[in-house]
């Protein structure tokens, strides 16, 4: 099958690599990384992954709606910019691009069967979900607690973190319940397990948050996830239940 990628970075290719060793003819449209034919690309392609960061999502637009479109990238707080497709997959979940290039288990939420049949069970385990809001957000939401967690400069396996990721598991909950997702959704690897993994140390949004306690006026030098949702959710995508105390403190420690 030809497998048309939107984003050559760490993460496209990673999946690039395991799509072409499973013997699929894999084509990239990135002209950050130098690949700038967008209709070679995506012409005639059965899927096209998007991997571009939630910030970069401009060629979207020019997609053929009624072909296979998964979502790989995380930062959405809704679908409404892919409402228009329609076959719409997402896959999201705990694992950085060199584990997985690394051949290292990893850990997916699909929404849709066939992703697993695209990328088959030797490098990964999935648990699936037909709540495509629900993933979204979580696959968002995470960024922005992680920024918290580095602001705190929390240390996986301490009791504040194993307290941190409790309560911050329920306030995630309590947002995709306000917001009409399943609060169970979290429970998936989309949701716990990879806010567990995004609030450590090796992560951006982790290290912002570190930034943060030094300097509340920073600004992010690069992609930091977490801080463009958090743009989001002050401009009222979301509706936000009161008395969420980790979100509010992290809205308080940017804006004051």
């Amino acid at each position: 099958m030809k497998i048309a990628i939107l984003g050559a970075g760490a993460y496209g290719t990673a999946l690039g690599d395991i799509l072409i060793e499973r013997g699929n003819d894999v084509f990239y449209y990135d002209p950050v990384k130098g690949f700038n034919d967008f209709e070679l690309a995506i012409k005639d392609a059965n899927y096209t992954i998007i991997a571009f960061p939630s910030d970069a999502m401009g060629s979207i637009s020019c997609l053929p709606e009624d072909r296979p479109v998964i979502l790989a990238s995380k930062g959405f707080l809704d679908d409404k910019l892919f409402s228009s497709f329609r076959d719409f997959m997402v896959l999201s979940g705990p694992g950085f691009a060199a584990e997985i290039k690394a051949r290292k288990k990893t850990s997916l939420t699909i929404t849709d069967k066939r992703i697993s049949e695209l990328l088959g069970d030797d490098y990964f385990d999935y648990d699936e979900t037909d709540d495509i809001k629900g993933v979204l957000m979580c696959g968002s939401l995470k960024n922005v607690y992680a920024i918290l967690a580095g602001y705190y400069d929390l240390k996986t396996g301490t009791d504040d973190h194993n307290a941190f990721i409790k309560e911050v598991t329920e306030e995630m909950q309590a947002l995709l319940f306000a917001n009409g997702a399943n609060p169970n959704t979290v429970k998936l690897y989309c949701g716990e397990a990879d806010l567990m993994l995004t609030c450590d140390s090796p992560s951006r949004n982790y290290q912002f948050g570190q930034r943060l306690k030094t300097d509340r006026k920073a600004q992010p030098n690069e992609t930091v996830e977490g801080f463009t949702a958090l743009l989001h959710i002050v401009s009222g995508e979301i509706k936000i239940p009161e008395n969420l105390k980790q979100l509010n403190k992290i809205m308080e420690i940017i804006w004051g």
